[in-house]
This record gives structure tokens, C-alpha cells and sequence, in this order.
């Protein structure tokens, strides 16, 4: 008889293979390569290209794949004007859920092979980018923008945000971010988007599916958390006395643990470097001394370390970009993720059914009706 094991959340079972990404204790690796090297060496579009056709782009492959965003970039008129009847109070992830399935309509890409499929995942990574830039104009009583001619994908959804190419630190903190986020193994909403189209549903249902799996602070939201969480306070002596109070009570601290790295997040160190310079460039001294009165009892006195979301959220916070915005733009990066993984789960699928434990009550007759 096989025994039966029970592991909450999943936590330790081996759901899968891939090719695509290796998170462990020592680094984070996207098809081979360290998260570090990729982020001190490649941009966005190389990452994309890595991550959906298995190799770094030689020159003329990332002049390629720059030109197939850019011609995916453009938003149906249709879909503009559904986003105009969404009522403003709606959250943006909840905007872009919908929107991204509302996109399904009018995908422009037939066929549902492997090779439709990674140009799906362009034209998914293209739309994205447009429709969070397109909401944010709306939702600032101005028109959604055309693209902008010769810019990279990061540098596109700012100047279609605000009108104007970023400068140059703007421009590399929102590429190194996308960068960060693109892969992660089977997390949440990648696992997510791989058991819907393991029963082989359409890439745009395994997309919008994950976009409600990252929607959760447990997940997405996290980045958003935590920068709510350090808006509370105005000095680092108010964000000291709160640490103090909050590790007594064992309260959840948002940006700090993660399910892998016990250690610390290999992308919290690369994005938290970066961030140092911003602060500093901007003369905000206050904001990072909050944001190490909370840090450093979390990692010195319970050896509990930032993940990606804790710098993330100041480092968006200090680009003055919303709250609202942080996490549909994780998602603007790891559609990449998800959509490589989707086609990876489709070359040799096994629709996902795992089992469950029944602690129901026992096998007991209907009563009649007029017994219950």
C-alpha cells in the first residue's frame, strides 16, 4: 500500500523539471547564467530572448526581437476603450487581469506550436507594457501615447507613462528590475500558468491566471507591502521602536524570508546596491536610514534577510512611480517567465492532479427533509 504524505503549501516536492531557471542556496541561475552576470552585462530584450529561445541573442537577434516588441507594442483600439469604462477606483492588477485576457481577442499570432507560441509570448510581453503605461495615462485625466521610436522595452512603458524618455538612472534601474524579475522557478504564479495550460488551455488563460496568483502580498504584492509598511514612519527612530515591537509580537515583517533563500536574496543585494545610488543622487538620507533600521534587526538579530521586494519597493517609491504600479510591473517582466515555462510544460505534458487528504466526516445516509 503507498503511503500517503501531506507537504502544506507544496513545500519541498518536486512538482516538475525545467531547463529554464535553477534557484538554490548559492545563486540564481536563468539557463546557466548567474543572475549577477546578467544583470551587470545584459538588458531586458537579451533576457527575453534567453529565456524564450534558450540562447543570449548574438546582435542581430536582439535587433530582431527589439523590433517585434516594437511592432506588438500598439494596443487595439478596442481595448483602449474598454480600459476607459473601468471605474478609477479599480486596482491596477485587477485592471490588467482582465485586460490581458480582454488582449486575447485580437491576438494577432495563429497557430499553437512551439514557435506561434514564443511569438505569442512577445506580443504578451509588448501588450503588457502598453496597457499598464495606457491605465496610468487614464488615470491621470491624459491620453494614452504611441510608442516612441528606438526605445528599449524599460524605457518605452516610462515614456508612455509620462510623456518623456527617462533619464539615463531612470532608464537602467526599471531595466535591472525587469531583469530581477523574469524567472523564478515554480513559484506561485508560474506554477499557476503551468497547470492551466497543462490541460492545454491557451498561453493568454495560463497568462491571466498567473497575473491573479502574483496579485497576492504573499506573492506580487509583496513589493507594494513593503513599501506601505516603511511609509509609516518618518524617521528611523520611529521605524526602530516598531521593529523592536514587531519581532516581541512575531508580526510579518513584508520584504523580509523567502520559501528558497534562507540566506538572502541574490537579487535584494544586486537591486539594493543600485538603490543606494538613486537615494543618494536624490538626497533622500531619511528614506534609507528607515529602510536599514528595519533591515538591519532583521538580518543581525533573527538572520532573516530582504528579499527582492524590500529594495524594490523604495527603489520604485524614489522613481515616483504609484504604489498601484509596482507589482503589474513584476508582471511586465515575468510574462517572460511565465510564457517560457508554458512552452516548456507543453513539449512534454502531463496535465498537474495531484491528491488531496479527506478529513470530511465520515460516509453518513440523507436525511429526509423533514428530519434535518
Amino acid at each position: 500500500m503507498r503511503e500517503e504524505t501531506y507537504s502544506p503549501g507544496l513545500a519541498g516536492v518536486i512538482a516538475g523539471e525545467t531547463n529554464i531557471a535553477c534557484v538554490a542556496q548559492g545563486n540564481l541561475l536563468y539557463r546557466g547564467y548567474t543572475i549577477q552576470d546578467l544583470a551587470d552585462k545584459v538588458c531586458f530584450e537579451e533576457v527575453t530572448h534567453l529565456l524564450l529561445f534558450e540562447e543570449l541573442p548574438n546582435a542581430a537577434q536582439l535587433s530582431s526581437i527589439k523590433k517585434t516588441l516594437a511592432s506588438y507594442r500598439p494596443l487595439p483600439g478596442a481595448l483602449i476603450a474598454a480600459l476607459r469604462t473601468i471605474p478609477t477606483s479599480v486596482p491596477m492588477m485587477d485592471v490588467l487581469r482582465s485586460m490581458v485576457s480582454y488582449a486575447g481577442h485580437f491576438d494577432p499570432v495563429d497557430g499553437n506550436d512551439e514557435a506561434a507560441n514564443r511569438q505569442r509570448a512577445l506580443w504578451l510581453t509588448a501588450q503588457i507594457g502598453a496597457i499598464i503605461a495606457a491605465r496610468y495615462r487614464l488615470l491621470n485625466d491624459k491620453e494614452p501615447l504611441a510608442p516612441k521610436e528606438g526605445l528599449g522595452h524599460a524605457a518605452q512603458i516610462l515614456y508612455q507613462c509620462h510623456g518623456e524618455a527617462p533619464d539615463a538612472l531612470s532608464e537602467e534601474l526599471i531595466d535591472l528590475t525587469l531583469v530581477l524579475y523574469a524567472e523564478h522557478d515554480f513559484n506561485a504564479s508560474t506554477f499557476t500558468g503551468r497547470v492551466i495550460c497543462s490541460t492545454l488551455s491557451d498561453m493568454v488563460s495560463g497568462v491571466t491566471g498567473a497575473i491573479g496568483a502574483l496579485k497576492g502580498p504573499l506573492h506580487g504584492g509583496a513589493n507594494e507591502a513593503a513599501m506601505e509598511m516603511l511609509q509609516r514612519f518618518s524617521t528611523a527612530e520611529e521605524a526602530s521602536i516598531w521593529i523592536t515591537q514587531a519581532l516581541k509580537n512575531k508580526e510579518k515583517v513584508m520584504g523580509f524570508g523567502h520559501r528558497v533563500y534562507k540566506n538572502g536574496d541574490h537579487r535584494a543585494v544586486i537591486l539594493e546596491e543600485k538603490l543606494r545610488k538613486l537615494a543618494e543622487q536624490k538626497g533622500e538620507y531619511t528614506w534609507m536610514a528607515i529602510y536599514d533600521a528595519i533591515k538591519k534587526p532583521m538580518t543581525e538579530e533573527k538572520k532573516i534577510y530582504p528579499n527582492v521586494d524590500y529594495p524594490c519597493g523604495l527603489t520604485y517609491f524614489l522613481m515616483d512611480l504609484p504604489l498601484d504600479l509596482y507589482t503589474p510591473l513584476f508582471v511586465a517582466s515575468r510574462v517572460t517567465g511565465w510564457t517560457a515555462h508554458i512552452i516548456e510544460q507543453r513539449r512534454n505534458n502531463r496535465i498537474y492532479r495531484p491528491l488531496s487528504i479527506y478529513t470530511g466526516p465520515k460516509e453518513r445516509p440523507v436525511p429526509a427533509l423533514d428530519e434535518r
